[in-house]
């Protein structure tokens, strides 16, 4: 099921996976690591998709000094596994620099129903994509738009650019951290998402969810660039849609701001990711908080 892998790309794409990059204006002021006042932040996102609650995204980041590491898990299914049923993990780790993050490594594992499995590594080097594995190994499809070197120059993986590349001092909702665009390489489809700002809101607590507080709503536009086929009813749809959104909220302690709500159009209905909880060890700055 296509879907379940796009709703992991959503979480690690702010697409389903979705910045999934990015582009920063230049911060004088961040000189410094401006992610380092935590040393590891843990979240857990729930992910629905036609009406239908797939499961949990988990996801750990790590850092360490400049250098950080991220590992996240989910475990899909729909009636118990009855109807459908998918696993999988997804890392990434690099360092960060105030112009954003420099992956060093992305991998994505998955298994489908228990038949189909993948397993995905893609190494960086000198600012760039320098090796792709994929096991089991296909052909590309001679359809596929190929995917040139020069291509691969400047990109991130969907988990740094989803969960990395938002960045502000102001913890009260700055709707310039929507003012980027992400060029991201997932190990095969090459794409850019354009984010702009849509609006600032105030979150409440949920039921399903426990953050109250400022976060700002993008407006996400998908570019396919390469490694895609034209007609894939999917790739259009994703083209041609106005309503891919992305709400970002500031982390307590840290610059960053993350994925709170995405929401995405496929196929089969709307898929929506939501963070239920998050957590933040080793941070030193005491406002904006989830």
């Amino acid at each position: 099921m296509q879907q379940a892998r796009h709703c992991v790309s959503l979480l690690a794409v702010a697409a389903l996976t979705l910045w999934l990059g990015g582009h920063f204006p230049s911060r004088p002021a961040l000189a410094e690591n401006p992610l380092a006042a935590a040393s590891r932040i843990t979240a857990v996102y729930r992910v629905d998709l036609a009406g239908f609650n797939l499961g949990n995204f988990n996801l750990t980041t790590v850092f360490r000094g400049d250098d950080y590491e991220m590992r996240g898990e989910a475990r899909f299914s729909v009636l118990q596994g009855i109807l459908y049923q998918w696993y999988g993990t997804t890392a990434s780790a690099g360092r960060v620099t105030s112009a954003g993050p420099e992956p060093a490594m992305y991998a994505l594992s998955f298994s489908e129903g228990g038949k189909r499995t993948e397993q995905l590594r893609m190494t960086f080097g000198a600012g760039a994509v320098t090796d792709v594995q994929i096991v089991p190994y296909k052909l590309p499809n001679p359809r596929d738009i190929p995917v040139t070197k020069a291509q691969l120059e400047g990109v991130v993986d969907p988990m740094s650019g989803a969960f990395l590349t938002a960045h502000s001092e102001n913890p009260n909702g700055d709707l310039k951290v929507c003012n980027q665009t992400l060029p991201v390489f997932d190990g095969r489809q090459r794409f850019d998402l354009v984010l702009t700002p849509k609006r600032a809101v105030n979150v409440q607590r949920s039921a399903t969810s426990a953050y109250t507080g400022p976060a700002v709503i993008c407006r996400v536009k998908f570019i396919p660039i390469a490694g895609y086929q034209p007609d894939n009813p999917g790739i259009k749809l994703m083209t041609e849609t106005d309503e891919i959104e992305v709400w970002l909220i500031p982390v307590r302690g840290t610059f960053m701001y993350v994925p709170y709500r995405i929401v995405l159009p496929t196929p089969v209905g709307y898929g929506t990711a939501v963070v239920t909880s998050i957590a933040v060890d080793g941070a030193r700055r005491a406002d904006a908080a989830p």
